[in-house]
């Protein structure tokens, strides 16, 4: 099967039991975008919505897909949507991101059906059951968090019960649930480790415990605050119930008091004496009194802020106004009963003597009206502004009860001045002063409570915009103060984000606040009567205002280094990861034996010193990170799970001032207890300690963490260094044995008859090649673990004998141009010998056939001596063709015969065949001609007795008849 077989098979594999999304191909089965996001699915759930998968277009799924397997998986995005959303999708282009995909998804052994299934469950139950309780325990830490309580007594009781059924209750079961989830992991956590199944971020057990302890920090956090809330306000409610309670007495109480009052008065009408005058009198006092009380406790519940604080002041205002009423009443009513009584008694007193009594009880009334007035421009006159918003309403709504009554109290003034009537003469003049001064004091009080009235609501606008921005700025400084900046937070995007949203914010609140730093600066400047309190506002809204840019200038270093931080330990990562990845590369890549080519062994080596570079760039990236390390802050201490040993140095990053600490920026403290994550105790340069917001403060360099990850990298690529070296080593080694292979082969398959053919240039250039590629092996073959002694010492021997082959050969083709050169030499001395021997032979030749002239016999032995001249000179010339023909077969008969020796040889015949011929001619020639000289000597003598016998013939004139002397005559001749 080939790897995109299986590749298709995989694929096939990952969309089963996803309805609806098949894998036939590499081409269009992924255009929609749907099977990208269910391979992705089916090993992280929760990245994939694979309901919105089908609900969405194509380019939808493939952007998706494409930036979870980037962002989550860390696999690179080799395709865009657009490139894959075509009719014909580029089929190795899928291949290749698939391969991606595959490479980083948990591998189970597909041999084992039943054991890999069951691991898959249980990791997806424990997948499923931890992401359930984290995100529960991050809800729930979320709202432990929460500093806002309700402000109502009943909705606080009722959030301490769900709290404490939450502990009794729902607690527990989750507890339960995070036991049960360590043990499911527990069951294949050996899978976690043999790399079958890949655990995210976030889902270890120990990451699960963390964030369990997070949410027991918070619980009793929460259970502590709510604790403080929740009496608080049960006292408050105390106090509500009992000003509640008592007000509902107090006010039967006037009821009643009001029902004898009117029995009295209904007593005087008809002629007869009060009879509860004193009661009435005795009991106005003990509510006075009592309202008094309850005056005060009404005080606490606005201090309190309890939520039906304004409603108890305004029923208890109501009752002070009706016992004032009542007082009234009595004061004009009751009182003359001491008149109205002598009258029913007695007919026979004078008008004279009662009027002055009706003066009294007139007089009293309209003073009773004067001393209300002052007493009302008193309390205006001493009335406070307030302090903040609530008090400020208080005293608005106050105030505004209180000028409706001032308002209404002209209906008093008017039925006093319709009482005049009633006086007499004498005591019109001083009643009247009475009207004249109470006139006067109304309109004065009735101008101070308009006054008052303005300014309360003039300073209750400013306050509820003062408020309402210092509220915002709290909150802002409430959570930047609370934001998390350790190392648990690492999410940066969202850091900048919620940077860049505090400015946009800031920006849009600036002139809110300027705004009303004017409008508080015009009522000071106007003379406003409750300047303190617009002074006190104006200066906490400059004070927060300038606090939170402080808290920008802490955000802004904290982003800074916290972005160095991060982009370290990503950088750190990043060269880990590298480094793994070229160090199994390297181990896959440049593993060799014996039976890799010398054209890969070059390949590689030239491969192997690009990673060289990359090495060498490797520690140039180092030696910047291990700058870096010395520059990095730490972030676990802020932490508060991570506690502090001693005194930890800390920095300033922003000016704090509060009543036990000043500390300002670049200042160097310690920090003493770091158990809440977000306030510190800190200790100053001059010996103040104090719990200071922690996003004050940075934690400075060493971080020991950051320069221990860049000494593991440099551990790592000494490593890398050493094993490339290790590799480099084996294939240069490898190589030198691949060349000396290909040398010792070449030149064992030399022979003379090839050496000679070569240029003594190639040869040489061969033999040294060998050398050094031999010295190059014994070398490199030093440090190599492909090569033992023993390989060493076979390659020398091996390296010995070739090299005593080729001495061997090229001695013998020296020994060979040597037989040449004398092969040519002894052709020449042949060529010269032959050639004096045909001269000889011509000369021999010529003689033989040139004819006797006259002097047969002179010439004859004139020939015979210049043929014996001859003669010696071919037998000289015979005896050098002897030594020179003794010295040829020598050359003859070595085993390597030269190239001239078939030359040499035919040569020789041909001469010694001339000289054999030339010498039995020359010889014959001298024997004949020894013959000839005695053939013609011998002639010569036998003429002259042919003439003697032919004189004695002569001398016989007649032949003999008779046979005897025929027979003597015979004789004689003979």
């Amino acid at each position: 099967m080939t790897a995109k077989e299986k590749l298709l098979l995989w694929s096939q594999s990952m969309t089963e039991g996803y309805q609806g999304i098949r894998c036939d191909n590499f081409t269009t089965s992924w255009r929609d975008g749907k099977l990208f996001n269910a391979v992705i699915h089916r090993h992280y759930p929760r990245l994939i919505d694979m309901g919105k998968v089908y609900r969405q277009t194509n380019l939808e799924n493939l952007e998706q897909a494409f930036g979870v397997a980037e962002r989550d998986l860390g696999v690179t995005r080799l395709l865009d949507p657009e490139d894959v959303d075509v009719p014909h999708p580029d089929e190795k282009s899928i291949i290749t991101y698939v391969s991606s995909l595959y490479d980083v998804m948990p591998r189970v052994d597909v041999h084992d059906g039943a054991r890999a299934n069951d691991l898959e469950l249980r990791w997806q139950e424990y997948y499923e059951l931890v992401t359930l309780l984290l995100q529960w325990i991050r809800h729930h830490v979320t709202i432990f968090e929460e500093r806002k309580f309700p402000s109502s007594y009943a909705e606080i009781e009722l959030l301490w019960h769900q709290f404490l059924k939450f502990k009794e209750a729902e607690l527990p079961v989750k507890e339960f649930d995070k036991s049960h989830s360590k043990q499911i992991y527990q069951s294949f956590e050996s899978a976690v480790h043999a790399g079958q199944v890949k655990v995210p971020p976030g889902y270890h057990p120990i990451d699960v415990e963390k964030e369990w302890g997070r949410l027991h920090v918070a619980i009793l956090e929460r259970e502590r605050l709510l604790r403080i809330e929740f009496e608080r306000l049960e006292k408050l409610q105390r106090i509500f119930s009992k000003v509640q309670m008592e007000s509902g007495l107090c006010d039967d109480h006037l009821s009643h008091l009001d029902s004898l009052l009117q029995k009295d008065i209904a007593l005087l009408n008809a002629g007869k004496p009060a009879q509860h005058t004193a009661e009435v009198d005795r009991e106005l006092d003990k509510a006075e009194n009592t309202i008094r009380l309850l005056f005060n406790d009404v005080q606490i519940l606005k201090d309190g802020r309890h939520p039906q604080a304004e409603q108890m002041y305004r029923r208890v205002y109501r009752i002070h106004e009706r016992l004032v009423n009542l007082r009234s009443d009595y004061n004009l009513r009751l009182k003359v009963s001491t008149v109205q009584v002598p009258i029913t008694q007695s007919q026979q007193s004078t008008s004279m003597k009662v009027r002055p009594e009706l003066d009294d009880v007139t007089l009293h009334y309209v003073q009773d009206l004067l001393a209300w007035v002052e007493e009302n421009q008193r309390r205006i006159e001493k009335a406070e502004w307030g302090s903040d918003l609530p008090s400020v309403e208080s005293q608005l709504a106050s105030h505004r009860g209180l000028h409706q009554t001032v308002e209404d109290f002209k209906s008093k003034i008017e039925r006093a001045k319709s009482d005049e009537g009633q006086l007499s003469p004498v005591s019109k003049g001083t009643y009247r002063e009475y009207l004249g001064k109470l006139d006067l004091q109304y309109g004065k009080l009735l101008n101070s409570s308009k006054f008052r009235l303005r300014n309360l609501e003039s300073l209750n606008a400013f306050v509820t915009a003062a408020t309402k921005e210092l509220m915002w700025l709290n909150d802002k400084e409430e959570e930047e103060v609370n934001y998390d900046w350790s190392d648990r937070n690492t999410n940066m995007t969202v850091k900048k984000e919620n940077y860049s949203g505090l400015m946009r914010e800031l920006e849009l609140r600036e002139k809110k606040v300027n705004d009303i730093q004017a409008i508080g600066d015009k009522l000071v400047r106007d003379g406003h009567p409750g300047k303190k309190t617009v002074e006190a506002f104006t200066a906490a809204l400059q004070t927060q205002w300038s606090w939170i840019l402080q808290l920008c200038c802490c955000i802004e270093a904290h982003l800074k280094e916290n972005t160095a931080y991060y982009q370290f330990f990503a950088d750190v990562k990043e060269a880990q990861d590298k480094m793994k990845k070229m160090q199994e590369s390297m181990k896959k890549k440049y593993s060799c034996d014996r039976s890799t080519t010398a054209t890969r062994l070059e390949d590689l080596l030239q491969d192997a010193a690009e990673e060289k570079e990359q090495l060498n760039e490797f520690k140039t990236l180092l030696s910047g990170l291990n700058k870096k390390s010395r520059t990095i802050i730490q972030l676990k201490p802020r932490n508060s799970i991570t506690p502090i040993k001693g005194k930890l140095p800390i920095q300033a990053v922003c000016d704090f001032k509060q009543q036990e600490i000043t500390v300002h920026k670049g200042d160097e403290c310690a920090l003493l207890n770091n158990s809440q994550p977000f306030k510190w105790k800190v200790l100053n340069r001059s010996g103040n300690e104090a719990v200071v917001p922690s996003v004050c403060f940075l934690v400075p360099p060493v971080n020991k963490e950051a320069v221990d990850s860049v000494s593991s990298l440099d551990s790592s690529l000494q490593q890398m260094t050493s094993m490339w070296q290790i590799l480099h080593i084996n294939m240069k080694s490898l190589l030198s044995w691949q060349y000396l292979m290909r040398d010792f082969t070449q030149i064992r398959s030399w022979n003379i008859a090839m050496l000679k053919t070569m240029k003594p240039e190639d040869y040489r250039m061969v033999m040294r090649n060998l050398e050094v590629h031999y010295q190059d092996f014994m070398r490199d073959s030093q440090d190599s673990q492909l090569f033992s002694p023993n390989d060493r010492i076979q390659v020398e021997e091996d390296y010995t004998k070739v090299s005593q082959h080729f001495d061997s050969l090229l001695s013998s083709m020296e020994k060979g141009q040597q037989d040449e050169t004398l092969c040519k030499n002894y052709i020449c001395e042949i060529k010269d010998l032959r050639l004096r021997i045909e001269d000889c032979e011509l000369q021999t030749v010529a003689r033989i056939r040139k004819p006797v002239a006259k002097e047969p016999l002179k010439e004859c032995s004139q020939k015979r001596t210049e043929q014996q001249k001859v003669q010696v000179e071919i037998e000289g010339l015979k005896k050098d063709l002897d030594k020179v023909s003794v010295k040829t077969q020598q050359v003859l008969a070595s085993p390597q015969q030269p190239a001239s020796a078939p030359l040499l040889r035919s040569e020789l015949d041909v001469t010694v065949q001339k000289m054999d011929h030339v010498y039995m001619l020359s010889s014959v020639y001298l024997e004949k001609l020894k013959t000839v000289d005695m053939v013609i000597r011998n002639t010569q003598g036998a003429d002259g007795v042919l003439k003697q016998y032919e004189d004695c013939l002569r001398e016989v004139h007649a032949v003999p008849s008779d046979i005897k002397e025929v027979e003597i005559q015979r004789s004689k001749l003979k």
